[in-house]
């Protein structure tokens, strides 16, 4: 079981909820989250690449919705 921090972080990651198209763009984000936490162990970097990536993934997903509004 993860760290609950972790655990919090991966939350961040679902995107079920979102539209097809923004799932589209959420979904490698996520999976790349998961592969993170299963492969690394826990650690001060691991809650920093999880921020990374998830400000990254936010950015992303922004994009998305900028293009769909064009």
């Amino acid at each position: 079981m993860a760290h609950p921090a972790t655990e919090h972080l991966l939350l961040q990651f679902e995107y079920g909820h979102l539209p097809p198209h923004l799932q589209q763009v959420s979904r490698g984000f996520g999976e790349l989250a998961n592969r993170l936490v299963d492969t690394l162990d826990e650690g001060p970097e691991l809650s920093v690449a999880l921020r990374k990536l998830l400000e990254s993934k936010d950015c992303a997903v922004r994009q998305a919705v900028m293009d769909g509004k064009a």
